[in-house]
C-alpha cells in the first residue's frame, strides 16, 4: 500500500490531523535538506514535500522564491532531489512527495521520471502548474507504479471543476487556503472552511489545507474540518535563518513539535 494512504489511514484511526512539511531541497545545501527530513520525521511530521529548485515557482511567494534561487545556485537538479530521496528511504519510510513545475518533468521524460521516482521511494508528486485536463499521461503513469499525483483546488474552484478533479485523485487532494501564492498568513479565511467543506461533500480522500498554515492556533480553528494542514515558507525561514545544520535542525523541529 502506499505509504500517503497508510499514513493518512493512521491518522484517522488515532483521531489526528496531520503535518505536511514543506522543504526546497539544497537550501542551505543538499545533506542538510536530508538531515532536515529525518529530524521532522522525529518530530512528528506526518510526510515530506521536497520542492524541485524552479527557475520560475509561479505557486510560490517571495520566501520559497529566494530559497529555489539559493538552491539553484547550488547547482541543485531534479536528479540530485531524486538522488537524495533514494538515500533517505533507506533510513526512514516517512512518505516522501515531489513538488515541482512540469516543466522539469516533462524535459526528464514523464516515463523516465515516473521509473527514476519509484525507484527512489517516492510516494507522490505535486505540480502546481499542471492543470487536470493535461494531467492524464502523467497520471496513468504513476498510477502504473502506485504513486499518487497531488491535485490542487482553490476557494475559486467551481463545484463542476472539484467533482472533476476528485474523480482522477489519489492520495489526498491539496486544498488551497486562498488565493495567490505561498507564504505566511495572520488566519485562515473563511473561504477556505467552506473549501473543505465543499471538497469533503464530494469526495471521502483526505483533505489537507495549504498555502498560509503557521501556527498551532491556527489549526486549532479548523476544528473536524480537514485531515491535515501543509506548512512551508514558515519551515523556509526558520531554514534560512541559517546557522550549523544542528541548530537548523533543532529549530525546525522544535517548530513542527508545537503542532503535535
Amino acid at each position: 500500500m502506499n505509504r500517503i494512504v497508510q499514513s493518512f489511514q493512521s491518522l484517522r484511526s488515532a483521531g489526528r490531523k496531520g503535518v505536511i512539511a514543506y522543504l526546497t531541497a539544497g537550501d542551505p545545501d543538499l545533506e542538510t535538506t536530508g538531515e532536515l527530513v529525518l529530524e521532522l520525521a522525529h518530530r512528528g511530521a506526518a510526510m515530506v514535500e521536497l520542492g524541485v529548485p524552479f527557475t520560475d515557482p509561479v505557486a510560490d511567494g517571495p520566501v520559497i522564491q529566494a530559497a529555489s534561487a539559493r538552491a539553484l545556485q547550488n547547482g541543485v537538479t531534479l536528479d540530485h532531489v531524486l538522488s537524495l530521496a533514494g538515500q533517505l528511504r533507506l533510513k526512514t519510510d516517512i512518505p516522501l512527495l515531489i513538488m515541482t513545475y512540469y516543466n522539469p518533468v516533462f524535459s526528464y521524460g514523464i516515463n523516465c521520471f515516473v521509473d527514476d521516482a519509484h525507484k527512489s521511494g517516492i510516494d507522490g508528486l505535486i505540480v502546481p502548474d499542471l492543470p487536470l485536463e493535461e494531467s492524464e499521461t502523467l497520471n496513468r503513469a504513476l498510477n502504473n507504479v502506485g504513486m499518487h499525483l497531488i491535485y490542487l483546488l482553490s476557494p475559486t474552484s467551481s463545484t463542476e471543476r472539484i467533482d472533476a478533479t476528485v474523480q482522477q485523485a489519489g492520495g489526498f487532494i491539496y486544498c488551497v487556503s486562498s488565493k495567490g501564492v505561498t507564504g505566511v498568513r495572520s488566519e485562515i479565511p473563511a473561504s477556505a472552511r467552506d473549501l473543505l467543506r465543499r471538497v469533503r461533500s464530494l469526495t471521502e480522500l483526505p483533505l489537507a489545507l495549504g498555502f498560509g498554515i503557521s501556527s498551532p492556533e491556527q489549526v486549532e480553528s479548523l476544528g473536524d474540518e480537514g485531515d491535515a494542514v501543509i506548512i512551508g515558507s514558515a519551515i523556509v525561514s526558520l531554514v534560512e535563518e541559517g546557522g550549523q545544520t544542528r541548530e537548523i535542525r533543532e529549530r525546525v523541529g522544535g517548530y513542527i513539535e508545537t503542532f503535535r
